[in-house]
């Protein structure tokens, strides 16, 4: 059955469908010999799919994988990182890192801690980082002063960041400190360093920022207590479950459209 080439690089595990579409973009990926481009529909039962010259068939799909990391501070969140900083995958052991087509789902910034999925499901990654996905991300962030009750409403409402405004949060104060405020911050949205730049634009410097929960995956281990920085666990099939319900969500608001 055909389907569009990066769905399909996705599905295979070979990168994430954005990453995937980088790939085609830049010349790597080959259709029966001849270059491919974004948007060509294949059948891997009947086509010839190559990656850097390298063929992949539908027979090498890895079996589903679906990870949560403490991710530890100094640590980027990608496959691999130019500068030569540690990556997410650096954390996981060796049969998880080699031909397994795992990368993280959204990213925390290198400085940010705390709650990161990591999956090689091309569709269920697409689905979780469309801009309509609605699924919430609980924060603890600290930062220098108090915020006024006014602030926080504002942070609240929305604030207009490159001439877009946030979507509303919730935002309360969890604790108040000599000279800095713990805010627990829960965001519908995942843009680009968007807690922190919110904070700036409202006169406040984050100090720290660490992810507690992406909806009710939390980090927790079965039998009590937290995930150690820099460990990993499998989710538990209650978690894979909530998150394919997000993605059926998504597609279905997508075709009412």
């Amino acid at each position: 059955m055909e389907a569009r080439l990066q769905k399909i690089l996705a599905q295979l595990g070979i990168a994430s469908r954005r990453q995937a579409e980088e790939m085609i973009r830049l010349g790597r990926v080959r259709i029966n010999g001849v270059l491919a481009h974004l948007g060509q529909k294949v059948d891997p039962h009947k086509d010839q799919i190559t990656v850097d010259g390298q063929p992949v068939s539908i027979a090498q799909r890895p079996a589903l994988i679906y990870l949560l990391l403490h991710k530890p501070p100094g640590v980027v969140s990608t496959c691999d990182d130019p500068q030569g900083r540690p990556t997410v995958l650096d954390l996981l052991p060796k049969e998880l890192r080699l031909d397994q087509g795992i990368y993280p789902v959204g990213r925390l910034d290198a400085d940010s801690t705390g709650a990161l999925l990591l999956t090689n499901d091309g569709d269920l990654t697409f689905g979780l980082t469309h801009p309509r996905h609605n699924v919430p991300k609980t924060y603890q962030v600290l930062v220098k002063g108090h915020p006024s009750e006014a602030a926080l409403q504002m942070w609240r409402q929305g604030v207009v960041i490159e001439g877009r405004k946030t979507r509303p949060a919730q935002v309360k104060i969890i604790k108040r400190f000599t000279s800095s405020s713990c805010l627990e911050i829960i965001l519908l949205e995942g843009r680009n360093r968007q807690i922190r730049r919110v904070a700036e634009v409202l006169g406040y410097v984050v100090i720290k920022l660490h992810r507690t929960a992406i909806g009710p995956i939390q980090l927790q281990v079965p039998r009590g207590g937290y995930l150690p920085e820099g460990d990993y666990r499998h989710l538990r099939e209650s978690e894979i479950r909530f998150l394919r319900k997000q993605i059926k969500q998504i597609q279905f608001r997508n075709s009412a459209m």
